[in-house]
């Protein structure tokens, strides 16, 4: 009985040898099975607070510098910042996705100059968590735009204005001076892509943001604006946009496209134009404050050839330009609303303004920090072209409130129809207007 056993025990033995060595090489060495992870243990106390930011230029980067600050700053508090689109229409269409939904997902939100009117009922009022200190650091104005029916929906992070960016030494070259009017811009974009030409075939006299989104809407009320063309609405509700002047400046911008301007350029925003420029492929540029910076970084071909301007006059002898900016908002969803709070006002700082200013030459709106020698060292434009920062030409949003979305996306369609060769500016502004009338009930002047 004793044999039998073994035998058995052998003849499985073997067989197991055999299956090891079925096929080439060596049996398989025994591995030990390793041992399963430890549970991550979660503290019930951590708080996460979510920034929605934007991500143009050096956004995104200087956002996780601020929120990681905090976050070493405060025990028991995580910041995390997500990635949002950068064309602002995108970016709204997100927004509206989180509060339709009643989020909690995310607590602060980077808003544009242009929304608290439309989205006032999804953020607290800043004035009760501490805002009432500090709100009169920043330009009243913007303070004014961010409150509605006396409750600040935001606090102001950065402002905004459009700027002319031009070559210096392509200028000089071609013994040219800064363009005062949008002729002389024509003129000397033709004269400096023609000479380029003839050793890069890829070079543009002009680029802008000429995609159908909330850019265009600045770019052309900014031709309009300078065109003595008025602001599409006026602030007391009239309907001003089918005037000649307007229809003037708007078809002189069509024929940029496809001359002086690529035929792609329809299709830009933004970061699109801005690395024509970065590459050395354009004598002009129009953009925003940040690309200052981004145009001094390493890699660029234009690092030290560059300045900026005021923007080009047309019939009204002064140049125009939009006012932009954005805020930081808490959404009324939040978890935690009295910590988004705290991360919103520490992000909107002084301290905090300050090193996004030197950092990425973001335009404060803190009053005192255009007297700050380091972030004039850093931007020294924010000292020269100050003046176009106050007096920027506002989008009627306020006027328009909660219609502005709708009003904005039937200007630039129709701007946008125009640069694309599908109408004309005095067809396009003729039903424009009769849309508008339709839309928000206001008369036509």
């Amino acid at each position: 009985m004793l044999k039998s056993k073994w035998l058995f025990g052998f003849a499985l033995l073997l067989a197991a040898i055999m299956l090891m060595s079925a096929g080439c090489g060596e049996p398989e060495e025994i591995v030990d099975e390793p041992e399963p992870d430890e549970p991550e243990i979660v503290d019930p106390d951590e708080v996460v607070i979510t920034v929605a930011a934007g991500a143009v230029g050096m956004e995104l980067e200087l956002t996780r510098d601020l929120a990681e600050m905090y976050s070493e700053a405060n025990d028991g508090v995580t910041v995390d910042v997500l990635d949002t689109p950068d064309m602002a229409d995108d970016r709204l269409g997100l927004y509206l996705q989180f509060f339709e939904a009643r989020s909690p997902e995310v607590d602060v939100y980077q808003i544009d100059v242009i929304w608290p009117g439309d989205l006032a009922e999804h953020f607290v009022d800043l004035y009760e968590y501490g805002a009432d200190a500090v709100a009169d650091d920043h330009f009243p104005a913007i303070i004014e735009n961010n409150t509605v029916d006396g409750r600040l929906v935001g606090i102001p992070w950065f402002t905004d204005a459009g700027l002319l960016y031009y070559r210096t030494d392509l200028l000089e070259k071609y013994e040219l001076d800064v363009p005062e009017t949008w002729d002389d811009l024509e003129e000397a974009a033709q004269i400096i892509q023609d000479g380029e030409r003839e050793e890069n075939p890829d070079f543009w006299g002009f680029v802008w943001q000429g995609n159908a989104y909330e850019g265009l809407t600045c770019d052309a009320l900014e031709w309009i604006a300078s065109n003595d063309g008025g602001e599409i609405i006026s602030p007391d509700g009239v309907i001003t946009i089918n005037n000649e002047n307007a229809i003037e400046i708007v078809d002189q911008a069509a024929g940029w496209v496809g001359t002086i301007s690529p035929e792609g350029v329809t299709t830009m925003a933004e970061e699109d134009s801005r690395a024509v420029w970065h590459a050395g492929n354009a004598a002009f540029m129009r953009n925003w404050p940040y690309a200052y910076a981004t145009s001094l970084e390493e890699g660029s071909a234009v690092a030290d050839v560059f300045d900026v301007s005021p923007l080009p006059a047309g019939r009204s002898g002064s140049g125009a330009a939009t006012l932009g900016g954005w805020q930081l908002a808490v959404s009324t969803y939040s978890e935690n609303p009295e910590i988004a709070a705290d991360v919103a006002l520490f992000m909107a700082s002084h301290d905090g303004q300050k090193y996004r200013a030197v950092e990425g030459t973001f335009n404060p709106t803190i009053m005192d920090l255009y007297d700050d020698d380091e972030v004039l060292e850093a931007a020294p434009f924010f000292d020269t072209l100050y003046d176009v920062f106050i007096n920027a030409v506002a989008r009627p949003s306020t006027v328009t409130a909660p219609q502005y979305a709708a009003v904005s996306e039937l200007f630039y369609n129709a701007v946008h129809d125009v640069l694309t060769g599908q109408t004309n500016a005095a067809d396009a502004f003729e039903i424009l207007e009769l849309d508008l009338e339709e839309l928000t009930g206001f008369p036509s002047e």
